[in-house]
């Protein structure tokens, strides 16, 4: 009897001390406010099958100089919600994928080449193309070796004359895709901006995009870090956000900090900067040209988007969602078959203002609280310390080490949620981590209960975990929501149950969430 009456002394202090923290939580975060987060704008364009990593981009089986297909693919980019396209290479290995002069063509003489079906596509859509000036020889070029930077020039100048008063023409890619870390090269400094002069002469007015990479590994301290890109004449940096290629083991938090770093940089030096947010992950091993590049979970993408609106970049484009995010009824099945089309049918979701990828969104930015509140009163999670955590509104990182997760060894575990008797339960959101690398997995299904005393319990739905395959390479946040209740309903007390089949870390249990 002693235990009994510790226990709900505890739980009373530990109901008060929590009601104090989230309140006090509530009115910080509500002041701060949400940035409204981009949507992917533009995307990459690959036309030649390189390697591995094109295996489901670019299938070697499927005929990608197609223009009915690029027709197609265009129209549903623009459906996505983009405006950029952005041409990887249009040669590769001496063969053009254009009706060029100098080199042989990749594609039947007697057909209209895919440069000209995509240029053409884009211009009835509205779109703009950033038109590549490479490859010289193929995807290794070296800017360092004359020949590869004449050739790249010659190129320029014979696309100028083909396309440079074509409609959809914004701007020219060059493909100098060189390490910005610790800090940019003069040599690559030099080349890029060698082409941006003979870009500037042969279509003036045009817009010069570059997509580095590098920036897990920049010195921004280093002055000489902001005068290397001041120095460089392009108009927009698109910078590779590495995401995807996962350059340090759990990158998301401390590219939010790089990012807001280089918008001070480039706010100082007068030139836009763009976000190129990685959609991939890999099918086996990670930066590795004989693995191929796979769709990640959308909940990944959507912190990168939060993540690069946040620090205030001008658009993110991406590599890529051309053949990444694909649209499962397309005529034209490109990307990883089934699961292209669930991260398709997940971002647009997001894009259209579904009511999960909402939550899902005002989570990630601290921009959600519960319109219930509750006292969690299961024994094991106060001695854990866990009650605290799942409901104080406080949400964590992609890092297994952040406090604000609750973890949960193996077994079956059950979270009493004491409502008080308040008002009607609409919804019940719940998020967690998923990081396989690590033997972090969500439940596979999550059981919801309700009591109107507490003692007898009745079964209201069972919702099953996001089941994605691609997640051996990085951690990010799932989330499952519960909604559809009927009318009125009103119990004093929830019960959420699962098991788990390895460690499961839960941040947040909202009940009735309400965006701040």
């Amino acid at each position: 009897m002693k235990k009994i009456l510790s226990v709900l002394v505890l739980s009373a202090l530990l109901f008060s001390s929590c009601a104090g923290t989230q309140e006090e939580n509530v009115s910080s975060s509500e002041t701060a406010g949400a940035v409204e987060v981009l949507p992917i704008s533009g995307t990459f364009i690959n036309l030649a099958y390189q390697d591995v990593r094109n295996k489901y981009t670019n299938p070697p089986f499927m005929d990608n100089t197609d223009p009915g297909m690029w027709a197609a693919k265009v129209a549903e980019l623009k459906a996505m919600g983009m405006e950029y396209l952005v041409f990887m290479a249009v040669a590769n290995e001496g063969l053009a994928y254009y009706p060029s002069k100098m080199m042989p063509w990749v594609y039947p003489q007697w057909r209209q080449s895919p440069v000209d079906a995509i240029m053409n596509a884009a211009a009835e859509h509205g779109m703009k193309v950033f038109m590549s000036t490479g490859w010289a020889k193929d995807q290794d070029d070296n800017l360092r070796d004359p020949k590869i930077k004449q050739r790249q020039i010659d190129i320029m100048t014979e696309l100028a004359r083909l396309y440079g008063n074509h409609p959809a023409l914004h701007g020219w890619y060059l493909p100098v895709e060189d390490c910005f870390g610790p800090v940019l090269t003069d040599y690559a400094v030099e080349a890029v901006n060698a082409l941006t002069a003979r870009a500037r002469e042969l279509t003036p007015g045009k817009q010069i995009l570059i997509s580095p990479y590098g920036i897990f590994n920049s010195d921004f301290e280093d002055p000489r870090y902001e005068q290397q890109i001041a120095r460089l004449t392009v108009d927009i940096i698109a910078y590779q956000d590495e995401i995807g290629c996962v350059r340090e083991t759990y990158p998301l938090p401390r590219l939010k900090e790089n990012w807001k770093k280089l918008r001070e940089i480039h706010d100082r030096c007068g030139i836009q900067m763009w976000a190129n947010c990685e959609s991939f992950a890999w099918e086996k091993g990670t930066n590795d040209r004989s693995s191929a590049l796979i769709p990640a979970p959308y909940g990944r993408l959507l912190s990168q988007q939060i993540a690069a609106s946040a620090a205030g970049v001008d658009k993110i484009i991406s590599f890529m969602m051309c053949g990444i995010y694909e649209n499962p009824l397309s005529p034209y099945q490109l990307g990883q078959p089934h699961w292209s089309g669930v991260a398709y049918q997940d971002y647009m979701g997001w894009l259209e203002g579904e009511r999960e990828w909402q939550l899902a969104q005002a989570a990630f930015q601290d921009g959600i609280r519960s319109g219930i509140s509750w006292l969690a009163w299961n024994p094991m999670d106060f001695g854990q310390g866990r009650s605290v955590i799942i409901r104080d509104g406080k949400t964590a990182e992609e890092n297994p080490s952040d406090k604000r997760w609750a973890p949960y060894s193996k077994g079956t575990h059950e979270i009493f949620m004491d409502l008080s008797g308040q008002k009607d339960v609409r919804e019940v959101f719940v998020r967690m981590l998923n990081c396989h690398k690590d033997g972090i997995v969500p439940p596979v299904k999550f059981y919801l209960f309700s009591s109107v005393d507490g003692q007898w319990w009745d079964l209201v739905q069972i919702k099953d975990s996001p089941v994605f395959p691609n997640t051996n390479h990085d951690a990010f946040v799932d989330h499952v929501l519960f909604d559809g209740f009927p009318e009125g309903f009103a119990p004093s007390h929830l019960k959420l149950v699962f098991t788990a089949d390895s460690k499961v870390c839960i941040d947040e249990i909202y009940v009735n969430p309400i965006e701040k």
